[in-house]
């Protein structure tokens, strides 16, 4: 409708939909990108091969020996019902955690290689999400052609929507509304079931509190940025909150039964007797 999109042949158009590499799991490709290097003569230098052949070997490395080595004793909905100790359960829970991320990291690495030796570059989906200092940061490097996906067609137009037919609205509840229905969408991409709706309300209630937090606490960390030493303290322990957070909303992600996860989070918490 806003004419964007560039004008292909039947044929380019199945290619990009049906491209192999990213067609499972991503990278989520723009036809506009990807339809310039459809289109452009090529021919693989010596460059393009070790690089794509180096990104191929590192996918499946992270995917085959640390993602699948990780999955033997990560958190699930089995041994999330059996194990009772929060030292145990924090380890699964860490386990489960880094396992996601060498799994669909290591995977886009493979779809990445694959592409490049082919000509075609995919968009890169991750980018040390783990050692961002905020929610906010660490959506910018998870999945990033999802997240970027959905605020050009959802949260960016719903957000126009909210200030120019509901101008009563005041601003943080339109970002909160924004965020929920969002984040809730995001967790719904990966199946319509509850867990992964309160997975996706999770992080948005997150990235609200979160969006709060750096506004109201903005000069404080105007002043600490010409201290580099509290600064530096500062990021590391935001980095350990916001990996902290991240991973226990991992609870929703990978146990299918809301009350178990409840169960769990308890346990994770200290509180051994919240049903």
């Amino acid at each position: 409708q806003a004419g964007r999109l560039p004008q292909m042949s039947l044929q380019e158009y199945l290619v990009y939909i049906l491209f192999f590499p990213a067609i499972s799991a991503g990278p989520i490709d723009r036809s506009e990108r990807f339809i310039k290097d459809l289109r452009t003569n090529y021919s693989t230098s010596a460059q393009d091969f070790g690089s794509g052949i180096t990104r191929l070997v590192i996918g499946l490395f992270m995917k085959f020996v640390l993602a699948d080595t990780l999955a033997l004793f990560s958190l699930n909905g089995t041994n999330g019902a059996q194990v009772d100790s929060a030292g145990w359960l924090w380890l699964l829970l860490v386990a489960y955690s880094l396992q996601i991320y060498f799994d669909f990291s290591g995977y886009t690495s493979i779809a990445i290689g694959m592409g490049r030796l082919m000509g075609i570059r995919l968009p890169e989906n991750f980018r040390a999400p783990y050692l961002k200092p905020n929610l906010t940061r660490f959506w910018d490097s998870w999945h990033i052609t999802l997240t970027q996906w959905f605020r050009a067609y959802f949260f960016f137009p719903l957000t126009r929507f909210f200030r120019t037919q509901a101008k009563w609205l005041p601003a943080w509840l339109v970002m909160l509304l924004t965020q929920l229905a969002t984040m809730v969408l995001i967790g719904l991409w990966h199946g319509v079931t509850v867990n992964f709706a309160l997975w996706g309300l999770w992080h948005g209630v997150g990235l609200f509190i979160q969006n709060r937090w750096s506004s109201w606490t903005q000069p404080v960390a105007t002043r600490l940025q010409k201290m580099p030493i509290l600064n530096g303290v500062k990021t590391a322990l935001s980095v350990a909150l916001t990996f902290t957070y991240v991973t226990l909303g991992w609870v929703w992600f990978t146990i299918p039964d809301p009350e178990l996860a409840m169960r769990v989070l308890g346990r994770v918490l200290g509180f051994g007797g919240w049903q």
